[in-house]
Formats: C-alpha cells, structure tokens, sequence
C-alpha cells in the first residue's frame, strides 16, 4: 500500500474512512502483521488510539466469559489489543512487546478433567510515542532504525501484530534506514492532520457542528430542539442538536447514567499528594490501565489532591493483591473501587476520554476477577453507560456508532443476568438506558428499527417504574417514550405514534409542577405543541393547529427571554409556523387569516430578535430558515388581493419580506441549493414590488439589492 502524500481538504471524512480501514485490520487478528499508521496530528493520535483500544481490546463477548460446559471456570478477560508507549532508553519494539507477553502470558481457558484446555490468542499491539525520539540523542534514533533493521531475524519468533505509529518525518526515515522493516509492512494508513509540535500539551479539539440541510419553497417546519430532562441522575447532561429531522423540539431520552449506589469509604494517610507510583513499581496491574491512571494524575496534579491521593492508595493496594497472589473477590473489590473513584470524577463533570477509558477498564477487570459478585449487573449497566457516554464525548460523537453498540451489549448482558421480578429497579434503570442507547444508534442506522426498539425499551421500563415508588423517574421514562414515539411517527403510522407521543407526554407532564419545575413544564408543552402540529399534518389540520398553538402559548409562560432565551425563541418560532398554517386552512375567513398572519409575524419577529441577541450560543432552529419564513408571511400580507390593506402598508411588508430575504441569501452563500431557492424568493418579491406598486416601487426595491446581485437579477424581471 502506498503512501497517499494528498492534502485532503475533508479531512473528517479521509480519516473517519482511514480509521475504520485500520480498526478492520486489526480486528482480523492476523499473525506477523506490520502496520503503520502516519499521523502528525499528537491529538488526534490520541483519539484514535485511544479509540482503538476501547474499542477492540476488550471486545465485549469476551468481557464476561461465558463457559461451553458448565464444569469450566470462568477466567479473566484477556486483551486482543494491547497499547504501549515506546522505551525512549531501550526503543525496541519487538523486544518491549517479547517482555510484555512474558509479563502477562495468555491464560489457558477450558480446563477440565477431560480436556487440556486452549490458550488464548496472542493480542495485537500498537506502539505510540515514536515522535518523542526527535528530542532524544541521535545515538537513541539510530538505535531505533538498528532495532527496526533487525525485523527480519525477530519476525520468525513473532507471533502478534503491531501497529506502530509515527509522524511523517519519522516515516521517512524508515523508508530510507530501515527499508528491511518497511519491506514487511502489511499496510500503511495515512491520517489527515497539521503536525503538532512534541512540547504540546495534549488538548481535545473542539466538537464541529453537524451541517444542516434546508428545504425551502415553503414556510419551514420547526426544527427539533433536543434537551434533556434531569431528575435525580447523578452527572450533567449535554444538550444535543438533532438536525436530522425538519418537524419538532423534542427532548432527547435521558439516559440514567451511572447506577445511584454509594461509593465506599476510602483510609488514606499522609503520604504526600505529589507522589506518583512509577510505573517499575507497578508491573502486575495491566499497563494500558497504569498509564492512563497515571496520565489522569498528571493531568489534575495540583487540582484533586486528596482524590488523586485515593487512586494512588487504591492502585497500589492491587498491585499488592497481585503481589501477595489474593483471591479473586478481593482483587474484583479494589478494581471496582478503582472504577467508583473516575466514576464520581465523571458524574463532577470530569467525562474526558482518559477518565471515561479507566473507569471502563476498571469495571471491566472488576467483572471478570468476580463475575459471580452481586453487583455485576450494576456494573455492567455502569459499562454501558461509559462506552454510551464516550459517543457523547467529543470528538467520537460523529464516529459513536461502535461505542453505542458496545453500550447496548452490556445493557443486554445485564438484563440477561437479572429479572424483573427479582432486581425491578436496575431492570428498569437499564431498560429505561437501553431506549437512550437505541435512540441515538437510530441516528446512524435503522432509524425505524431502532426507534422502535427504544419505545420497546420505555415501555418495559415503565412496568417496573410506577408513578407511586419514583414520581420523578417515572415522568422522566415517560417523556422519553413521547420522544421515541415522535421519532417513530416521522418513518410509520404518523398519527397513531403522534398520538402515543402526546398521551405519554401528558402523562409526563402532570409530574412537573409549572412553580417549582417550570423549564421543564414549558419544554413538554413545546413538545406537545408540535406534536399536534405533526397532527395537523394529517388529519383535523384546524383543530390540531389550534391545541398547538394553545401548547406553544402555555410554554412562553415559563419558557420566557428572560429565563432561557434559545428555548423562548424557539417555541416563537414553533409558534410562528403553526399561525402560518393556520391561516392558510381553507375554513380561514379573509379577516382571521389576516390576523393569524400578523401573528405569525410577530411571533417570528420575536424569535429572530432573540436569535440575534444570542450571537454564539447554539440554537435549535435555522434562523435563515425562519428570515425566509418571515419574509413569506410579509409576502402574503403585501400581496393578497383579498386583505384590505393600503398601498404604504403593502410597501412595508413587501420591504420587509425583501429585506429577510436578503438577509437569508447573505447567510447561504455556502450551500448552494438553499441559496437558488431564496434567490427566486426575492426575484419574486421585487416583481410584487412592480405589480403592487409600480416603477416607483420596483426602482425602491433594487435600491435595496446589493449592487453585486443585480446582474442576475435584472435579466430576471
């Protein structure tokens, strides 16, 4: 495979591509293959290695070993992917992988008086840090081509893979000292990115907005804001944009994070906060879990002494179980305090991707010291939330898909383990999680499919979670089944799920008091509103128009400028487009259709003073969808012959409907289908401007068009 030397101007879509062609690599579980994977972006390494590594080193069938024959024992997981960070004294891979695997031999699986039992396979195993032998001696980085050249004679004992990465120069490099090694190369899996310097603090890059479709010709439908509701979950929720769907503000399912348990007491005594275990002293604990609880520590020196302080003790104190060869329990109690401790850092906020990593591994080594432990079903529900919640975590929110499949694995090891009958409240609490995780997998794939699976999930939950044992809860699963049957509505049987949806918010929405939870109140009404303007989409559009507008009034009580204004402004621009339709209803006489249209403007008009009064907070509509809107109901207003409205008042409106026209035309410069259709809207309007009003008015209107437009647009007229 050659190198690709192209600067790729998509660089997301090249390296999502390049990712999953590596991760597919890798998965084969081939013997003596070499790979290389070039990045000379340190950050976004990072990610994908890390990603790479929660993703196959524990692959989820293996975490709980499940036995053929009932007589074997169970045995801890074992790695099919191991990651280390190259000897910068002793940089040589093969022999840093030869002592790992002597370090932590496969363990021999199956055992029984009739059989030997088998060995587990040999993992896979990539090697970072490559790029730090810039700042090392030129002794140490010819070392390191000598050990590369060495490949051939060590290939014959190797019986992994490894995937080694490095930056570009350092490619180089090897092509030309040490052209034995990259004669064996399998592949090479070049990633996109600007070179980081190796002083650089690793950082995360922030989270790109989705882009956005829009459909013009017509007064847009609302756009789906997602929030979410929280009752007594223990971490903050993000709120998330679903810009996939023209139709509603809806609140996405809350996902009950981590099971609610306590964590136990830890004994610490006065060792000194900045003492951190090296890694020689710790050579039992996997080092893939060392270094990222090492890393972590680094990380917030300084910040959370006293809880650093504790992962020391606990890190320590396995090392020692191992040591002294302890049972199995006790080694599963201290990894799972391990896993509480990062934990109660993730519910504080702490969700970054080292964090979410230990606490998974933790868990993970936890289960499988002591699979019999009662709290395994907890945990494995915890296990799916941690992988849920690394979809969530940015950057892998646009590549989540493994992670949320992963999640929805451990959801079903844990029910599989427990029953309804015996274990109501976790059964429900995973049953109410397994709906979030399958909502958010209907955004990759099997939308229909997958929306369904998640009201199976709800409705399950809602079994076991009463009104009268968890008020809270109870309302919290509710208006995550509206959600999930708002979503099913918009691929089958519209009016039956719209209906399921609005009767489960309802039943939502008795739980919230307006007084004392009046965001939340006013956020069900919104969603109540357009459920029945989805309604009205179908059947009875006057009445259903009607109870929506009616909700969307009811949400603007609680749901003001003041108090949240991206949710105020888009419940005006809800209501704006249910007034719209409304007065286009063919039952509408002249004058109420006036009104409703005048309406319409003034809701749109509060909605866009709002949205630009927010400048870089994030929004859930379009608010150059909602300038054309209102450029239309001005249009209307301007031109219908039936409305008794005088000359000056047509020219206002018609000045009003170009002007956001304008401004919509000036905001979609860069997506060229919206762009055409908003630039027919204001030839239109400049042609009303010569029937309505005549030259004068036509010579009025092109006074107002940028001189840079007018080339195309007076061939138009």
């Amino acid at each position: 495979m050659s190198v690709n030397e192209t600067t790729h101007s998509d660089n997301f879509a090249w390296n999502r591509q390049v990712y999953h062609r590596l991760k597919l690599a890798l998965s084969l579980g081939l013997r003596r293959q070499i790979f290389l994977a070039v990045c000379d972006d340190l950050n976004l390494r990072n990610q994908v290695a890390a990603r790479l590594h929660s993703t196959l080193a524990y692959p989820v069938g293996q975490v709980l070993y499940q036995p053929s024959n009932a007589q074997e024992a169970s045995t801890p997981a074992y790695p099919r992917l191991v990651t280390l960070r190259l000897n910068l004294s002793d940089p040589n891979p093969i022999a840093q992988i030869n002592q790992w695997l002597s370090n932590y031999p496969p363990p021999i699986v199956g055992t029984s008086k009739d059989t030997p039992g088998r060995s587990l396979p040999i993992p896979a195993f990539q090697i970072v840090g490559v790029e730090q032998l810039t700042r090392q001696p030129v002794a140490i980085q010819r070392l390191f081509l000598h050990y590369l050249r060495l490949t051939e004679q060590q290939l014959s004992k190797f019986e992994s893979s490894l995937l080694l990465w490095v930056p570009r120069p350092w490619l180089h490099a090897i092509q030309q000292s040490a052209p034995q090694f990259w004669r064996y190369r399998t592949g090479v899996f070049v990633f996109a990115g600007e070179p980081t310097p190796t002083t650089q603090n690793k950082t995360s890059p922030e989270r790109l907005s989705s882009s956005r479709n829009l459909e013009l010709g017509n007064v847009e439908q609302s756009i789906l804001e997602e929030s979410a509701i929280a009752d007594d979950f223990d971490f903050a929720k993000q709120i998330s944009v679903n810009r996939g769907h023209k139709g509603q503000e809806v609140p996405p399912s809350t996902s009950e994070n981590l099971t609610s348990k306590p964590l136990e007491e830890e004994l610490t005594d006065q060792a000194s906060a900045s003492e951190t275990p090296s890694q020689e002293r710790i050579s039992h604990i996997s080092k893939e879990l060392t270094e990222l609880v090492l890393a972590t520590i680094n990380t917030t020196a300084g910040e959370d002494d006293e809880q650093n302080l504790q992962v020391r003790h606990i890190l320590e104190e396995i090392e020692e179980l191992h040591a002294q060869q302890a049972s199995s329990v006790d080694l599963a109690i201290a990894y799972h305090r391990l896993g509480n401790l990062y934990r109660l850092r993730i519910e504080h906020g702490q969700s970054t991707l080292e964090n979410l990593m230990v606490a998974i591994l933790a868990y993970q080594e936890s289960i499988t010291h002591d699979d019999n432990s009662p709290h395994v079903p907890d945990t494995l529900n915890d296990l799916g939330t941690l992988y849920w919640m690394l979809y969530r975590t940015p950057p892998n929110s646009e590549e989540g898909q493994a992670y949320i499949e992963q999640g929805i694995e451990f959801y079903h090891l844990a029910l599989k383990l427990i029953s309804a009958e015996s274990h109501p409240e976790t059964y429900a609490r995973v049953q109410n999680n397994l709906g979030t995780a399958y909502g958010d997998l209907a955004r990759f794939a099997n939308p229909a499919e997958n929306w369904q699976q998640a009201v199976i999930a709800y409705s399950e939950a809602l079994q076991f979670r009463t009104a009268e044992m968890e008020p809270l809860k109870y309302a919290a699963c509710q208006n995550n089944l509206g959600t999930a049957y708002w979503h099913l509505a918009q691929y089958n049987q519209p009016v039956e799920h719209l209906k399921k949806a609005i009767a489960a918010y309802k039943l939502a929405l008795g739980y919230y008091s307006p007084e004392e939870e009046p965001l939340k109140y006013g956020m069900i009404q919104n969603n109540i509103g357009t459920a029945y303007w989805n309604i009205a989409q179908y059947e009875q559009p006057p009445e259903n128009l009607h109870l929506a507008i009616d909700a969307y009034q009811e949400a603007l009580k609680y749901r003001t400028p003041a108090n949240v204004p991206p949710a105020c402004a888009a419940t005006q621009n809800n209501l704006g487009t249910a007034y719209w339709h409304l007065a286009n209803q063919a039952q509408s006489s002249k004058e109420e259709r006036q009104k409703l249209l005048e309406q319409c403007v003034t809701a749109y008009e509060e909605a866009l003073v709002l949205a630009h009064s927010l400048s870089g907070m994030p929004l859930s509509f379009d608010v150059f969808a909602t300038h054309n809107n209102l450029g239309l109901a001005h249009f209307q207003l301007a031109t219908d012959q039936y409305f008794d409205v005088d000359k000056p008042t047509r020219s206002k409106h018609l000045e009003a409907a170009l002007d956001n026209h304008l401004q919509a035309l000036n905001g979609l410069s860069k997506q060229p289908e919206a762009y055409q259709t908003t630039f027919a809207y204001v030839v239109k309007t400049i042609r009303a401007f010569h029937n309505e009003l005549g030259i004068q008015g036509q010579n009025l209107a092109l006074s107002k068009v940028p001189g840079q437009l007018l080339p195309e647009i007076l061939p138009k007229l």
